[in-house]
C-alpha cells in the first residue's frame, strides 16, 4: 500500500530515485515509526510522513518523522555518534547502513510570540529530541542539557513575566525573512560559529519578523528533551513554557538580531 511519505530533492539525491521510489510506492517503508524528533508514534498510511536521511563520513541512516514535526531533509551527524546508533540499535560491530531510527539527539527550535508586560516578544524555544551528554563523556552522567547552558551563562527562568538578559557574543541569524542559524562566539575570540544550525532556512510568521525587526532582540528559551513538546498553538506554548520554568527545567537569554 502506498505510503504517505514526503522525500525531499536533497533525500532523493543521497538515496537515489529507484530507493526514493520504492520509497513512496510503500516498498522498504515502515507502516509505524517513532517519529525522530518528537520520538511519539507514527503511521506513514495515516498521515504525512518526512524522510530524514541522518549522514556521517561514511554510513548513513535513513529515519522517519512526522511532517507536522520536521521537513524531509538531510541532517549531517559525526561518523561516531552515527555508528554508536548503528551498533546500539543492531547489535552490529560493522557499522553498516541500517533503516531504524538513529538515537543521535538533534536541537529542536519552535519560533513564537511570548507576552511579557503587555509587549510581544519573539522568542525561540529550544529542545532536543534525548538527552544531551557532556562533550567526551559516554552519557553516564544524565541529561546536562541545561547545566551546560548555565555554563555558557544562560539563566534559569523561574516566571516568565520578566525579559531575560542578553547573552553577549551571541546572536540569531535572520536572512530574507528566515531563520538561519543562532550563533555564538567563536573559540579564542573568533568569528562566531553555529551553536544550531537550520537543515534548510526556517519560515517565522510576519508577526514574529516584524516583532524581531522592532526590538532587534529574541528571546531564547531552552528545557530538557520532553520538557516542552510539540505545540500546535502559542498559548499551548506559553503554558508548556510556565509549567518548565515551575519545574525548574528552563533556561533562556536574549540575543541581538542579526540580519534582517
Amino acid at each position: 500500500m502506498p505510503r504517505m511519505l514526503d522525500v525531499s530533492e536533497d533525500v532523493r539525491a543521497e538515496i537515489g530515485d529507484a530507493e526514493a521510489d520504492r520509497l513512496l510506492v510503500g516498498d522498504n517503508a515502515p507502516g509505524s515509526y517513532d517519529c525522530t524528533s518528537c520520538r511519539t508514534p507514527g503511521d506513514s498510511e495515516q498521515e504525512r510522513t518526512s524522510t530524514v536521511l541522518f549522514v556521517g563520513d561514511e554510513t548513513a541512516v535513513l529515519a522517519f518523522a512526522h511532517a507536522t514535526c520536521i521537513p524531509s531533509q538531510v541532517v549531517q551527524v559525526a561518523e561516531e555518534q552515527l555508528q554508536g546508533a548503528v551498533r546500539s540499535i543492531t547489535g552490529s560491530e560493522q557499522g553498516e547502513p541500517d533503516r531504524t531510527t538513529p538515537e543521535q539527539a538533534v536541537l529542536g527550535i519552535t519560533s513564537g510570540l511570548v507576552l511579557i508586560d503587555d509587549e510581544l516578544h519573539p522568542a525561540l524555544v529550544v529542545e532536543p529530541t534525548g538527552a544531551i551528554a557532556r562533550p567526551g563523556t559516554d552519557g553516564s552522567g544524565g541529561d546536562e542539557f541545561l547545566q551546560l547552558l548555565l555554563e555558557q551563562s544562560f539563566r534559569p527562568v523561574h516566571r516568565m513575566d520578566q525579559v531575560p538578559e542578553v547573552l553577549h557574543g551571541w546572536s540569531i541569524l535572520l536572512a530574507m525573512g528566515q531563520l538561519h542559524a543562532v550563533l555564538q562566539p567563536g573559540t579564542g575570540g573568533g568569528a562566531p560559529v553555529a551553536w544550531w544550525q537550520a537543515h534548510a532556512p526556517l519560515q517565522v510568521t510576519e508577526g514574529w519578523r516584524t516583532a524581531a525587526n522592532k526590538s532587534q532582540t529574541v528571546l531564547v528559551y531552552a528545557a530538557p528533551a520532553g520538557s516542552i513538546g510539540q505545540q500546535p498553538r502559542e498559548d499551548l506554548l506559553r503554558d508548556a513554557l510556565e509549567k518548565a520554568a515551575a519545574g525548574g527545567l528552563l533556561v533562556a537569554a536574549a540575543m541581538p538580531l542579526a540580519g534582517t
